[in-house]
């Protein structure tokens, strides 16, 4: 009583560990461009569905009806040996390729009801019966894909209780959807019948189905189809040779001779005797019948973690490939701000257009003598040359935001140019306009003459401050801006441009102070590159890969969590 209590608990205990690894599953992706994702994210997706088309199903009802999938090349007879086996036509044959687009389930009446519901492949609608209507659907030479997928349900009494027959779409359809619909199914069965022929039992694309059946250690049986008389002996010796090579010579063989179908399409008794009296056996057989589903559920419970681990690896791949391009594109743009720091404080922007207007206003004779005065006789001399000749600071004030706003939009540019290929035309942001980088240039020139104001009041100079008026001290500031730290050159090194400055800061310290000006102009410094940075984070967006939803770490979990309750529930040592 307590091993069987003990083998329940371990059952649930896999059941368990099966649903985490589905739910991981369901949030997988792999939609970086890096080598290998394609095959990723379809191993993904044939592994969801084999978790929950066979693994939970099976594992929650081990005395299910046996399900056998039937599958082959083009043209193999598949649908024909199947209805043969019934004595009824319960799946469409004919000459047109490909017949089978929808998969027929054929059981017994008794079995039915297992089918009906959603207790194997759960995600396939059901149809019931085979009336006219549809079969002429199936065999419509129309050849859309049927994008959901649906299983139709007909029932033989010549079939015997305790298996099912599912007749596949081939695996070398021309169909995309056919053939990926035929490989679920065979992810879903317990017993492969594969069907081949004496003209293409070589072709390699059914070798690959067989290699996977060795993989997984799959219940198999093979039928050799079509064979003409005076070959079947030599046929057959080289089939079975070659089902030898590849691991597969203690399979189920069976050679069908070449014959003529009935007038129902039907092979004759006596042609597929040998396999229909296999399958009763088996379908008579509990233990048998145990014995076939437990082979195959211990091989693809089996093939489960190495599975996981090729998704892992992958997964890895795509975080790798994020965190790369990411550094890549913070690489670009932080350089970008870098790069305008440098010319900020190099005074790069105090040139041309903007040198000319503040010359405007300072003059370059009196003033620069005015240097080495005192700072008290030379602000009076400052103030009468506010007073005494009023010039608009305007045209600085205009200069000073094209000249910031060509150094952001050249800052873009050259990061987006470090970035091109990441993205397409289509997908890279537009070049930054004037008027965007204008708009932050003057939104931080706001916030200098606020600073102004709030420096002017807490240090009791406020009606120095508003002697200048604030605007003409803020582009003071602005001005101190667009130097170094230290910027005050001395002797020879004084030239017009560096003169300039120097009467700027020293009419700001003789207001404010030497220290209260320093930390004006840094802190005016750091909003705007402040600014630059959000506008350029903003920008970054297109480029920024996203992580992968599932990281390998909890894939590799998953998978582990499952082998041990594999190994504990007692599939495999």
């Amino acid at each position: 009583m307590g091993a069987v209590t003990g083998a329940a608990e371990n059952a649930e205990a896999l059941i368990g560990a099966l649903a985490e690894l589905r739910a991981v599953l369901r949030n997988v992706r792999f939609p970086l461009p890096v080598d290998g994702a394609g095959e990723a994210a379809e191993s993904t997706r044939a592994l969801r569905e084999q978790v929950d088309d066979y693994l939970l199903p099976r594992l929650k009802r081990l005395d299910a009806p046996l399900l056998v999938v039937v599958g082959g090349s083009t043209g193999a007879g598949k649908s024909t040996l199947i209805n043969s086996l019934v004595r009824a036509p319960v799946s469409a044959a004919g000459v047109l390729r490909p017949t089978t687009r929808a998969p027929v389930l054929v059981s017994h009446p008794a079995d039915s009801r297992w089918f009906r519901g959603i207790n194997i492949l759960p995600g396939m609608s059901r149809a019931t019966g085979m009336d006219t209507a549809m079969f002429r659907a199936i065999r419509d030479e129309d050849e859309r894909p049927n994008p959901a997928a649906q299983i139709h349900l007909v029932t033989a009494t010549g079939l015997t209780p305790g298996l099912a027959f599912i007749d596949a779409p081939d695996i070398d359809s021309l169909v995309d959807s056919n053939r990926q619909l035929a490989g679920q199914l065979f992810a879903a069965a317990d017993l492969w019948l594969f069907v081949t022929t004496a003209a293409r039992y070589a072709d390699a694309i059914p070798w690959g189905f067989l290699r996977e059946a060795v993989e997984r250690n799959v219940a198999l049986a093979i039928v050799l189809d079509r064979v003409p008389a005076e070959a079947m002996e030599e046929v057959s010796a080289h089939l079975r040779e070659m089902l030898a090579e590849k691991g597969l010579g203690e399979e189920q063989f069976f050679a069908l001779p070449e014959s003529r179908l009935d007038n129902h399409g039907l092979l004759s008794e006596d042609v597929v005797r040998p396999v229909k009296e296999w399958f009763t056996q088996l379908a008579l057989d509990a233990r048998g019948r145990a014995a076939v589903v437990r082979r195959t559920l211990d091989g693809t419970l089996r093939a489960v973690p190495g599975k996981v681990e090729a998704l892992a690896v992958a997964a890895g791949g795509q975080l790798a490939y994020a965190e790369k391009t990411n550094a890549r594109v913070d690489a670009a743009y932080a350089e970008a701000v870098e790069g305008i720091r440098r010319d900020v404080e190099a005074g790069t922007v105090l040139r041309g257009e903007v040198l000319a207007r503040w010359q405007e206003i300072v003059g370059t004779g009196e003033l620069l003598r005015a240097v080495q005065a005192r700072v008290g006789r030379w602000r009076d001399r400052v103030t009468g040359a506010f007073t005494g000749k009023p010039v608009s600071g305007e045209p600085l004030r205009e200069a000073l935001t094209s000249g910031v706003a060509a150094m952001i939009i050249a800052g873009a540019a050259e990061a987006e140019d470090e970035l091109r290929g990441l993205l397409s035309s289509e997908q890279a942001p537009a070049p930054v306009t004037a008027a965007h980088a204008e708009r932050v240039v003057r939104d931080w020139q706001g916030t200098v003459l606020e600073l102004v104001r709030k420096e002017g009041a807490s240090k009791r100079g406020m009606a120095r401050v508003a002697a200048y008026t604030v605007n003409a001290t803020g582009l003071l500031v602005m001005i101190a801006v667009f130097t170094a730290t230290a910027f005050i050159p001395t002797g020879a090194e004084i030239g017009v441009a560096a003169g300039t400055t120097v009467v700027g800061q020293k009419l700001l310290e003789a207001i404010f102070g030497d220290q209260a000006v320093r930390q004006l102009a840094g802190k005016a410094r750091e909003d705007l590159l402040r600014r630059i940075r959000e506008l350029y984070e903003a920008r970054k967006k297109p480029y920024v890969v996203e992580s992968p939803v599932v990281g390998a770490e909890v894939l590799r979990k998953a998978g582990g969590a499952v082998e041990e309750a594999r190994l504990a529930w007692g599939t495999g040592k």
